[in-house]
């Protein structure tokens, strides 16, 4: 697993350096190691390493993995596509859920979060592109139903998530789900995260304003390499 120390090392310092020409802190970004199709001992080797931060995409691979781990301190983020039948799962396991886009999905988590489990929390998936293949709400039906979602006990609505249009830049698309934030909280819509950028463009997205970046390739490796 050395691989995975060495290419953390480099991701690191290149989030560093993103951070500081955006005028930020290093420790302003979160870097959330997306584990899909990783066995746990590669989130073993990372979080050795320093990562407390694994996201997954899959619920069903997901479970063993989080019950193996149970000893490891690590913050577990739900960032794939939610299915409604698999809401109490992620409920009952995630720390975070990075997709929610229908108020059913959200009240759904809020009714199956455990009442002694911290409030789970949740970002609002946004489809900036209208891409009939991807999940989200569209930019101008989020305010609605962040209102909404900030009514549920046992949710803490912390802010937006995108996977924007691939192909050329896409610094637009961070840019534009940044200013969407700024206005809900101009609204008084408390949100303090916003989780875009993958292996691919974080450092467009740190210059846009992104909190949390999801990171696969760039820690683990291609898939199956």
């Amino acid at each position: 697993m050395t691989d995975i120390t060495d290419h953390l090392a480099d991701l690191i310092e290149r989030v560093a350096r993103a951070a500081a020409r955006a005028g930020r802190a290093p420790n302003s970004v979160t870097i959330i190691a997306v584990a899909k199709q990783q066995p746990s001992t590669a989130i073993v080797a990372a979080h050795r390493a320093g990562l407390r931060h694994f996201g997954e995409s899959y619920v069903q691979e997901a479970l063993p993995k989080v019950a193996a781990l149970t000893d490891l301190p690590i913050t577990w983020h739900f960032v794939g596509r939610l299915q409604a039948n698999k809401t109490r799962q992620v409920a009952e396991t995630f720390d975070w859920v990075h997709t929610v886009d229908r108020l059913k999905i959200a009240e759904r988590l809020s009714e199956q979060r455990g009442p002694f489990s911290a409030p789970l929390n949740v970002l609002i998936q946004v489809n900036q592109g209208g891409e009939e293949q991807k999940a989200g709400v569209r930019p101008a039906d989020v305010a609605e139903l962040a209102r909404a979602i900030a009514e549920l006990p046992r949710l803490n609505l912390r802010g937006l998530m995108t996977l924007p249009p691939q192909g050329g830049t896409r610094s637009h698309w961070f840019e534009e789900l940044a200013a969407l934030r700024a206005a809900l909280v101009r609204d008084g819509i408390a949100l303090d995260t916003l989780s875009m950028g993958m292996s691919d463009d974080f450092e467009e997205a740190i210059a846009a304003g992104a909190t949390h970046v999801r990171i696969g390739t760039a820690i683990f490796g291609a898939r199956g390499a």
